[in-house]
């Protein structure tokens, strides 16, 4: 015989909070608006074909899930994951990707570059200027390839910087 008593239901701090969803077909519609054809063929087929199954999980669950949530904007998302990567140290291809994406949702080489130096006095200077040698080889790289854009797209336009990742706010 059980005689705990039921354990209340606890409800989000913020009613406005809404769980992720885990929606492939979207998570694909916001890489393609992210990172671009170059950069999602030559990191999801290589990886599929290293871990079966793992590019898919990755597209569902990140870009399908916790990118689609309410509440904050697709720009808003790019500044944290500048700073946590910066912060993180060692991810150099992820957060050479999240420039990447982070000029083509339209922060400017100057936002970036800020978001990176505001980050030493928190992560350290080391991490900073590692995150700032990314930035640099990134900005240098889309300037060789000039009209293409930074990922060989021509004519590859900012998207709306202000939505929140595919969900209505």
């Amino acid at each position: 015989m059980n005689t705990a008593a039921p354990t209340p239901t606890r409800q989000p701090l913020d009613t406005g909070l809404a769980p992720s969803p885990f929606d492939r077909a979207a998570g694909h519609a916001l890489l393609a608006e992210l990172a671009g054809d170059r950069t999602r063929s030559g990191t999801l087929g290589p990886l599929d074909e290293l871990a079966p199954g793992f590019a898919d999980w990755i597209v569902t669950a990140l870009f399908g899930g916790t990118y689609q949530r309410p509440g904050l904007a697709l720009r808003d998302r790019q500044v944290a994951n500048l700073a946590a990567l910066t912060a993180l140290g060692g991810v150099e291809p992820q957060l050479a990707d999240h420039v990447r994406n982070s000029l083509r949702i339209g922060l400017t080489r100057t936002e970036v570059t800020e978001v990176l130096v505001h980050l030493a006095p928190y992560v350290g200077v080391p991490k900073a200027l590692a995150g700032l040698r990314v930035a640099a080889a990134v900005f240098t790289e889309a300037d060789e390839e000039g009209a293409e854009g930074a990922d060989g797209e021509e004519g590859a336009t900012a998207p709306e910087a202000s939505r929140t990742g595919g969900a209505a706010e």
